[in-house]
């Protein structure tokens, strides 16, 4: 397979907004045959491999669902005006600060389009709006077509949009990498490379590890709801990224966590309290083989563990997520040994971590 950062740049690159996961879905396909024993696309565009370790005529397995969201934040094409601009809205949690003046690729499955979402130069604007965000309805993106005819030739009201932007590494050694979609590219690209290191080195445990490539995480994480239903998982460690704020005026409490101080582990966000002993082994496993690991120290957002944790009778569930400064935008940075860091904890947890003992903290019964 591909290096990691290659992998990564691709996984990117591709567009994959939430509802228009296809290409990205194609892509890890294209990869699966040499990495999982069988995978399948479910009705929901999920992408699920499963990979089988141990005796797989044991009766005692487990099922481990390892889950990362293809898709990304984007927007929508609301109407075509007459002029051919185009209004739109936004796919997912997007800051209308970081639209204006942005290159998009816009399209569906089969079409791609540039485009530039366009607003008043700051010479036209009023003194008082000159430093507030321009608000949406006020916001356009420009195709260069001349009317409403011409750019209904080629974009449709539904087609979805992402932002255009360049991966690259910077910093000293390149240890920063910046793009478009790290949340949840990195997760993706981890769980591949995780399956390739377990084909190379099987896993002794009785474990039926299911690999899913979700969608529609940004948007009310159905995708993962219904993956986890027809896995019905003993276990699941959602691979994620959260946005840190590592900024002067910003008090380190709310800062989240640190980048450059390896993979972040939820205690609790918006969606879900994880289970203490699950969080414990994670944090144990790191100090013992070395992997940076921290806590995550503010309560915020949420993630497909939101939907996961309460499928079926329960299932216990981890989110490990990579620290990313500018979450949301065309310039998502992350730092390469944190992504190292998460892919190589989300690999011991599967070899040595699981299953948690059922007499640990939180598993009792009376």
């Amino acid at each position: 397979m591909k290096s990691e950062l290659s992998l990564i740049r691709e996984l990117s690159e591709l567009f994959g907004p939430t509802g228009c996961e296809d290409e990205v879905a194609a892509y890890i396909e294209g990869l699966l045959p040499d990495l999982a024993d069988s995978f399948c696309r479910d009705r929901m565009g999920n992408v699920i491999a499963l990979c089988r370790m141990g005796d797989v005529a044991a009766s005692d397995r487990k099922k481990v669902m390892i889950s990362a969201h293809m898709d990304e934040v984007g927007v929508m094409v609301t109407e075509i005006c007459e002029d051919g601009l185009l209004r739109f809205d936004t796919v997912g949690g997007i800051h209308v600060s970081v639209l204006e003046g942005r290159k998009v690729t816009l399209g569906d499955e089969t079409k791609r389009i540039c485009g530039v979402v366009a607003s008043k130069a700051i010479h036209h604007k009023k003194k008082e709006d000159r430093n507030k965000p321009t608000p949406i309805n006020k916001l356009y993106i420009d195709i260069g077509a001349a009317d409403r005819e011409e750019a209904e030739k080629r974009i449709g009201v539904g087609d979805f949009g992402t932002f255009d932007s360049e991966f690259y590494c910077f910093g000293k050694d390149g240890w920063l990498m910046k793009g478009k979609a790290l949340d949840d590219r990195m997760g993706c690209a981890a769980m591949l490379e995780v399956m390739e290191s377990l084909r190379k080195n099987p896993i002794e445990k009785n474990l039926d590890l299911y690999f899913c490539f979700t969608v529609r995480e940004e948007i009310g994480r159905s995708g993962a709801k219904t993956a986890a239903a027809k896995i019905a998982p003993d276990y699941a460690i959602v691979l994620e990224s959260t946005a840190v704020a590592d900024l002067p005026e910003v008090d380190a409490a709310k800062r989240v966590c640190e980048l450059g101080g390896g993979m972040a582990i939820s205690l609790m966000d918006r969606s879900t309290i994880y289970g203490r002993a699950f969080v414990d082994r994670a944090l144990s496993l790191a100090k013992e083989r070395g992997i940076s690991a921290q806590i995550k120290r503010y309560v915020s957002g949420g993630n497909d563990a939101g939907s996961i944790h309460k499928t079926g009778v329960g299932v216990k569930t981890l989110a490990l997520s990579v620290p990313t400064r500018y979450l949301h935008s065309p310039s998502c940075v992350a730092s390469i040994a944190d992504y190292r860091a998460g892919r190589d904890l989300t690999e011991a947890l599967l070899r040595y971590g699981l299953p948690l003992e059922e007499n640990e903290k939180g598993d009792r019964t009376k």
